[in-house]
């Protein structure tokens, strides 16, 4: 099993590689495009703006094998800033491209909503529920993973796919009802952190290994 782990300079890169190591899988950080023709599976985390980490990724080299890896069909999966940047563009501190794997926008919470019992803050920031929509979790990233699970949370912004079809699940959160997983064919991605959300963020984890698993025993 080969499954990498992008250094594009704008990521706690640390927190993903110990939560595998956690589930007893090998992988490795790397910050050579090169590195992702062989992978069985890539990992794109991230935290910060999303001009920033575009701009990593471009400097760096990744944008074309990103877009060549994710064509063979092999799992990639974004997490955080990494899912936002599987969007087509992002309005977050003016208007930039992503890397446009999953057609939608990235779009700003209000910055205080305030309704009768409760004051919203923004950055989200903690425990939220994972809420199932009207695609199946079965076999792919959220596979087993109750509805209504919690898991850990930090953004501003967040993912609207044009495509409904591509929202794997929701969460609700200063009045809005968002996408926090997205999935298309063989790319999945987080808006929360799984290698901060506790057991079920290592199950989350390990669903995705085991499709890299299955892909990786395809090959042979």
């Amino acid at each position: 099993m080969n499954i990498v782990i992008i250094d594009y300079g704008l990521c706690n890169l640390r927190s993903v590689h110990n939560a595998l190591k956690t589930l007893k899988v090998e992988s490795r950080v790397s910050s050579d495009p090169a590195d992702l023709i062989d992978a069985d599976a890539v990992i794109l985390p991230g935290v910060g703006a999303f001009e920033k980490g575009m701009q990593g990724l471009q400097e760096k080299g990744f944008i074309e094998p990103i877009k060549k890896f994710v064509e063979t069909g092999r799992p990639f999966l974004g997490i955080c800033l990494g899912m936002q940047m599987l969007m087509s563009k992002s309005y977050e501190f003016g208007e930039f491209n992503g890397l446009n794997l999953i057609e939608g926008e990235v779009r700003p919470f209000k910055n205080t909503i305030t309704d009768e019992k409760y004051d919203f803050k923004v950055p989200h920031i903690g425990w939220n529920n994972l809420l199932a929509g009207e695609n199946p979790w079965n076999n792919i990233l959220l596979d087993d993973i109750a509805d209504s699970q919690e898991v850990y949370f930090v953004h501003s912004y967040f993912v609207a796919p044009k495509n409904q079809e591509n929202v794997l699940s929701r969460t609700s959160y200063a009045n809005q009802d968002f996408c926090s997983t997205v999935a298309k064919e063989n790319i999945f991605g987080c808006q929360y952190h799984p290698e901060k959300s506790s057991d079920v963020g290592l199950k989350i984890l390990n669903n995705f290994v085991r499709m890299a698993q299955n892909e990786h025993g395809s090959k042979k």
